[in-house]
């Protein structure tokens, strides 16, 4: 007797459970209450949790994406109708790790075409990620962001520089981001799950400046009712990070280099001394070394603090970072704010590029947190930025390339520097950062044209 054929209807459902369970993207379902119905095999890869264990809890339980809390894609697919496509997030999966998604999703209906829950299908991007991650890595250390020369080289060096305890003195303008230099150091090194601890040595005057570093005990003076522990104590073990160190007083200065030389300080009012297992990363902004010559900086101090030279270019000198910069600073606020800026409109990069940055990088991001404030999707434009920007008339150099402001920028750059040294080809290098053989090229690729004058000598 010939075996009686499964209903058309039963089929249909054990092809679509078997494709379901053969796709690599993660698959589930809800109901109109938010709890799950369904689950595929690729969801429990994705997020570490059976099916068993997802089925009736609600999505947010399973996902605890970043989404869920004011975003979700499903959730408004379900309010509008519509499906979204390709929203990027990312959920936790069961070991606590955090996996970057793109989420599609849309209605589920039933076969009188009914609305009865939703459908989101999920892909893991982790190798993705990660790929990005290694192709960016080149560019990034720690939190400093840099595709110049003289940044790569200081990048390269700083895993070495971590690796040994020597004092490091970090030179550069306020804003190029000589804390950061400092931290990337820090998370390099063996010390890195110890404290890393800062102050702004020149926001207080040295008593007090003396009481923050060192401590004191009870008694030591009035309102002294308990013993407090210095930054020494408390970066015990870690880093000490002493900024803007050229703003102190030669008799701090004294004593901060016997704590140096001798590894152990006094808090105020203490009979014994305590031992100091701290690494000490000094910066500033001013140039120590005439400093010394001018006998406002101890020297025997400099060279305490100066075992090991970075010197962070100024943003003027590297404005090839500014859109590397822009973008990283975009998609930081992006996370912050929940907006959805995508970037900048090519006026603004030429504004930007025509900007000298007295500020450096701390300004560039504060340009562009003031344009968020403006703009919360779509590209930022002129409209978006301070009123500075509008009221300056900017006059563009004859050499200019208008389709290519990086290259107008250095243009800009290199021909500044050739005036403030009156075409002096070796001074302007010099100011550049750069060797005078380089400078040559780059006046030749960028046919900058040189005025018929001897650079060696000032017009009186």
């Amino acid at each position: 007797m010939a075996k009686k054929s499964k209903p058309l209807n039963e089929l249909k459902e054990n092809a679509t459970e078997t494709i379901l369970e053969s796709i690599s993207d993660g698959v589930f379902t809800v109901d109109r209450n938010w709890k799950i119905m369904s689950f595929n095999r690729a969801a429990e890869e994705i997020t570490g949790i059976y099916r068993k264990e997802a089925i009736g809890k609600h999505c947010w339980e399973v996902f605890r994406s970043n989404m869920c809390e004011s975003d979700c894609a499903l959730k408004k697919t379900m309010k509008e109708g519509k499906p979204f496509i390709n929203t990027s997030t990312h959920i936790i999966n069961s070991e606590k790790k955090r996996i970057p998604i793109t989420v599609s999703t849309s209605l589920l209906k039933n076969n009188d075409g009914k609305i009865i829950g939703g459908v989101e299908t999920f892909r893991d991007h982790s190798l993705v990620e990660e790929l990005r991650k290694e192709l960016s890595g080149s560019y990034r250390m720690g939190d400093i962001v840099s595709a110049s020369p003289e940044m790569k080289r200081i990048f390269n060096i700083l895993p070495q520089i971590s690796e040994s305890d020597s004092t490091v003195l970090v030179e550069g303008e306020t804003g190029t981001g000589k804390e950061l230099a400092a931290r990337a150091i820090h998370n390099l090194s063996l010390r890195k799950e110890k404290p890393f601890v800062a102050i702004n040595c020149g926001a207080l005057p040295d008593t007090l400046l003396e009481s923050e570093l060192f401590g004191y005990k009870a008694g030591a003076f009035t309102n002294a009712v308990k013993d407090k522990p210095g930054l020494f104590a408390i970066a015990e073990g870690g880093t000490l990070f002493l900024d803007e160190i050229g703003d102190t007083s030669a008799a701090f200065q004294a004593r901060l280099l016997r704590v140096l030389e001798e590894h152990e300080f006094q808090p105020l009012g203490a009979v014994k001394k305590e031992k100091a297992n701290v690494r000490v990363i000094a910066a500033t902004n001013k140039n120590l070394s005439h400093m010394v010559e001018e006998k406002t900086f101890r020297r025997d101090l400099f060279y305490r603090i100066n075992v090991v030279n970075i010197n962070l270019p100024p943003l003027r000198q590297r404005m090839e970072d500014i859109l590397l910069l822009v973008e990283h600073f975009i998609a930081k606020l992006n996370r912050i704010r929940g907006k959805s800026v995508s970037g900048i409109d090519r006026q603004v990069l030429k504004i930007l590029m025509s900007h000298d940055f007295p500020g450096n990088i701390r300004e560039l991001e504060n340009i562009i947190e003031h344009a968020f404030v403006l703009c919360s999707e779509g590209d930022i434009n002129p409209g978006h930025l301070p009123a500075m920007f509008s009221r300056q008339s900017r006059a563009i150099p004859e050499c200019e390339t208008p389709d290519d402001p990086v290259r107008s920028a250095e243009i800009r750059v290199v021909t500044d520097a050739l005036k403030r040294n009156n075409y002096n080809r070796k001074a302007a290098a010099a100011d550049l950062g750069i060797h005078k053989s380089t400078l040559f090229r780059k006046i030749e690729k960028l046919g900058i044209r040189l005025p018929n004058i001897d650079g060696r000598t000032r017009n009186l």
